[in-house]
């Protein structure tokens, strides 16, 4: 049942939102599940997949590889990983677009600004379950 009116539940603008939205709101959208290992480390169950991240393909034709993300492609919803590709007639390879719903982040590309969004992720995990937040 819907509580706030100023919101709509209506499939078409739910939709028109989603297809229409800025890179910026994209970013968010395109997040990947963090492996079990990570998991545990930084208490966050997922992330904004980003260049340079590995990761494993857990859905579709492709599924069980591995490889490191080579291209985030916000404007199309697709993300490349390295060494899923196939030839064109003349030979020439190219990358097979995968959806970040697709895959599992199995190692981080950590740089300052990543840590601070992990620290500030599981802060806010620990609060909302009443739970001490402690640096792992």
């Amino acid at each position: 049942m819907k509580t706030h009116v100023e919101v709509t539940s209506s499939r078409r603008k739910q939709r028109k939102a989603h297809f229409a939205s800025p890179s910026h709101l994209r970013q968010q959208l395109m997040s990947a599940h963090l492996s079990g290992d990570l998991r545990k480390k930084y208490n966050v169950r997922s992330l904004p997949i980003r260049k340079d991240d590995e990761v494993i393909i857990v859905r579709g034709k492709f599924k069980g590889n591995k490889g490191k993300v080579t291209q985030v492609y916000r404007k199309k919803w697709a993300v490349h990983v390295e060494k899923v590709s196939k030839n064109k007639l003349n030979g020439a390879p190219y990358q097979i677009p995968l959806s970040a719903s697709q895959l599992i982040i199995t190692k981080l590309k950590l740089d300052k600004c990543r840590e601070d969004l992990l620290k500030r992720k599981a802060a806010g995990i620990a609060k909302q379950k009443g739970q001490k937040y402690t640096v792992a």
